[in-house]
């Protein structure tokens, strides 16, 4: 591994690298903060890709790509005279201390419910009015009702059991199942939505993260689909021409690669 003033270095040659552009590119000459964000976005969900995919050369550059933008938008703050990288690196070291009152104060800590209720208390201290103002509106909606969860669980509104949450699991499914037979669309989706919430909830208690859960479940259908479409063609035969149990002898060989 490199040495604390190698990593210095690094550091340094990207931000001289990113004045280059800056100046010198066309393209990066134009961008903005409003252009950057959905590059941003993307990039974050690339290395959500590369982090499932363990792929660790993969999850490197896409770090790099990450640190690339946040280099931008420090950039394009100090041409605005409003912040440059020194602030941004001073503003989350001021808000680690701040926030790690067992570390860099005199607070004793039993666990990391202890960390994470501290947390969110000194939070409401800075002037939040609500734990959950921290949730970002734009997060999807699974994402969402994780953290959701997790931030008022770290307030200590919470079940105590996991037995307790999978009971709620059973009974919205079975609210569920009533609407489904009352056939009411909007009563339906209500209760669908309860039901992905009790399972993200129960998901949590078991130390699961649904994100990541239902991405390798997207990931192994996909794979098995496309192994599906190679040996259809391999019998010259399209999908739409073979029957279900056609398909599933293939579906079936997918499941054991």
């Amino acid at each position: 591994m490199n040495s604390r003033a190698e990593q210095l270095k690094g550091f340094e040659r990207l931000l001289d690298i990113m004045d280059d552009l800056r100046e010198q590119c066309p393209w990066d000459k134009k961008q903005t903060m409003e252009t950057l964000r959905h590059l941003t976005i993307e990039e974050t969900y690339e290395l959500g890709d590369a982090i499932l995919d363990n792929d660790l050369n993969e999850v490197k550059k896409e770090l790099g790509d990450i640190l690339l933008h946040i280099v931008f938008y420090s950039k394009i703050g100090s041409e605005a005279n409003d912040f440059d990288i020194a602030d941004v690196c001073n503003s989350i070291c001021d808000k680690l201390i701040e926030r790690h009152p067992h570390i860099y104060g005199d607070v004793t800590v039993e666990n990391e419910e202890d960390v994470k209720r501290n947390w969110e208390n000194i939070k409401l201290k800075e002037g939040r009015k609500s734990v959950l103002e921290g949730v970002p509106k734009s997060l999807p909606a699974l994402v969402k009702a994780n953290r959701i969860q997790d931030k008022v669980a770290g307030v200590g509104f919470d079940w105590e059991e996991p037995n307790q949450v999978w009971e709620k699991v059973e009974e919205e499914l079975n609210e569920f199942k009533e609407e489904v037979q009352n056939g009411d669309k909007n009563a339906m989706e209500n209760e669908f939505g309860d039901v992905m919430f009790s399972l993200v909830n129960y998901a949590r208690f078991l130390g699961i993260n649904p994100e990541n859960a239902l991405e390798r479940t997207n990931k192994k259908f996909s794979n098995r689909f496309q192994y599906l479409e190679t040996k259809s063609k391999e019998i010259n035969k399209s999908l739409s021409d073979m029957t279900l149990n056609e398909m599933n002898v293939f579906w079936e060989e997918a499941k054991k690669k």
